[in-house]
């Protein structure tokens, strides 16, 4: 039986467990899940959380923009960052791998071939691509899309057969709910404009990419037919229980 292929991307908020620091227990429960579900199901993660690790160990001192800074702060965390993720998860047998990655390499065939042959082979030995974006060199995550789009095209581009974006909300609310305090969850979207009627621009606490950018991911992610959850990562087993249908989230066909 050929397994089914998910990206999963973890944003900072959920990593974090909207604290200042990694929550090395989310990163086990992700890993547990994934443990759980490798016979019937392979995983590629896209990873923020590179400057919250880096935000544990150290304060800068800077004359600079803002934005060089973080990138700086990317430097640093990342390594730790991916220290933590194999560590927790090589105690669940599951080996990592890590994967730098800019929105200019989708836009060449030939480092769109390379990267889908490098994850392919990794993937095929079972070892989990952890991606994200190359801080160093490219601001646009930084800024705007707290690695939801980056997550979209490389769901497209891998044709995976789902894309779950966990977030820190049970899916997206309707607006008049979230308004009364009353969240209330859309189960199932097929019209984007409709959708887009009923999301707040708001941003959460680490994360930079709010709800606009996970439709703008989803839509990306429909044109080449993958489907996408929005799923709440903060709550333990999120990925088993919305496979399960146990909880609460948003389906974008």
């Amino acid at each position: 039986m050929q397994k089914k292929r998910i990206l999963l991307k973890i944003g900072s908020n959920t990593l974090t467990k909207e604290t200042d620091h990694i929550s090395r227990g989310k990163i086990e429960d992700i890993g547990r899940q994934i443990a759980k579900l490798k016979d019937s199901y392979e995983f590629i993660i896209v990873s923020s959380g590179a400057i919250a690790a880096a935000k544990q160990f150290v304060k800068l001192e800077h004359n600079g923009q803002e934005i060089t800074v973080k990138q700086a702060l990317a430097s640093i965390g990342q390594p730790h960052l991916m220290r933590i993720f194999q560590e927790n998860f090589r105690e669940l047998g599951l080996f990592t791998s890590q994967c730098l990655l800019s929105y200019s390499d989708f836009e060449r065939e030939v480092s769109k071939e390379n990267i889908c042959n490098t994850i392919n082979v990794l993937v095929a030995n079972n070892f989990i691509p952890i991606i994200n974006e190359n801080d160093t060199v490219a601001t646009d995550e930084i800024k705007f899309g707290d690695n939801d789009k980056l997550a979209a095209l490389t769901a497209a581009l891998m044709k995976v057969d789902l894309l779950i974006i966990a977030t820190n909300t049970d899916g997206i609310y309707t607006k008049e709910s979230f308004i009364n305090k009353k969240p209330e969850t859309i189960r199932l979207v097929s019209n984007l404009d409709d959708l887009q009627k009923e999301v707040s621009s708001s941003k959460s606490s680490h994360g930079t990419g709010g709800m606009e950018s996970k439709i703008e991911a989803a839509n990306i992610a429909r044109q080449a037919n993958v489907e996408t959850w929005i799923v709440n990562g903060l709550q333990d087993n999120f990925i088993i229980d919305a496979l399960e249908n146990k909880t609460a989230f948003t389906t974008i066909k």
